[in-house]
């Protein structure tokens, strides 16, 4: 008996010990692969976005100005990439549970671009992880359980790509130098306090309003983007929040923030999350090149 009681506990530990092999392995192949989504986003990154000038003050409506001399300091970098590391939650559904994650991002300014590689806890022990990118002009998002079981693998659409620059439009404002006037993006006046931005990526287009407060910061960001219902995409209303602004170099961005979307039945707020790192770069790393 104490022989076939082992022999089980072998075989049990062996088991165990080829299932986290093959999750390490997975764990590699998902990083290696992010990696090279963020080579090919650094690729086509560090087009014309310099430190605010007067000129970019006259070109856009008075709140977008007193957002841009509020957000960016005269010590601002004149960023190209931005690199953010994120904790917070998320959810599929209204009355779901709220699941935590850490993420790490890479945006480019000009031309619009990010790579997003998040890792969440949704289940004992295996991660679930998930990668979304837009990267010169189009979109892509991946979703694996471990690594190793897709449960969405999704690119190319006109639609996901338009989701995903409205996506950066309201990333933007952790990098504001993002949000200055240039080729392909231009800002039109609503009222004192509100404005609408248009972004034009080759094909693809996306605008979104911006409210700002008084005193410069945004408050609230809304936009049309599509979200997929039951495989079809549909176009929706969405929203993000904006609270708790802190100084980073020079920048002043948001320390914690909340995404929605505002469906018929109701406002369904499905991200909520903080920045832990922000570093902003000018030229990248040759290893980023290779």
């Amino acid at each position: 008996m104490k022989r076939w009681i082992t022999m089980a506990g072998v075989v049990s530990g062996a088991l165990v010990l080829g299932g986290a092999t093959v999750l390490v392995a997975s764990g590699f192949a998902w990083r290696r692969d992010t990696a090279r989504s963020v080579t090919r986003v650094l690729v086509f990154a560090g087009g014309g976005t310099d430190r605010m000038t007067r000129r970019a003050r006259d070109d856009v409506p008075p709140p977008v100005a007193r957002y841009l001399d509020f957000a960016l300091s005269d010590d601002a970098p004149a960023g190209h990439t931005a690199r953010v590391t994120w904790r917070g939650e998320f959810r599929m559904r209204p009355d779901a549970d709220w699941v935590p994650f850490t993420a790490s991002q890479v945006f480019t300014v000009n031309p619009p671009g990010f790579v997003w590689d998040a890792r969440m806890r949704a289940l004992p022990l295996v991660p679930v992880r998930v990668r979304d990118a837009y990267v010169a002009g189009e979109a892509s998002m991946l979703g694996r359980i471990g690594g190793l079981v897709t449960v969405v693998d999704q690119s190319g659409s006109a639609e996901l790509a338009q989701s995903a620059l409205a996506r950066w439009i309201g990333e933007a404002v952790w990098f504001p130098m993002a949000l200055l006037p240039r080729d392909g993006l231009r800002w039109e006046a609503l009222d004192d306090s509100t404005a609408r931005v248009v972004v034009q990526d080759g094909s693809t287009t996306a605008s979104a309003e911006f409210h700002f407060a008084p005193t410069g910061e945004v408050l609230r960001m809304s936009a049309m983007r599509y979200r997929d219902v039951e495989g079809k995409p549909v176009l929706t209303l969405f929203e993000g929040i904006y609270r708790d602004y802190t100084d980073v170099g020079g920048v002043m961005v948001p320390g914690s923030a909340e995404v929605a979307w505002l469906l018929p039945e109701g406002r369904f707020a499905y991200w909520r999350g903080r920045p832990v790192d922000i570093r902003y770069e000018v030229d990248h790393d040759e290893r980023d090149r290779s």
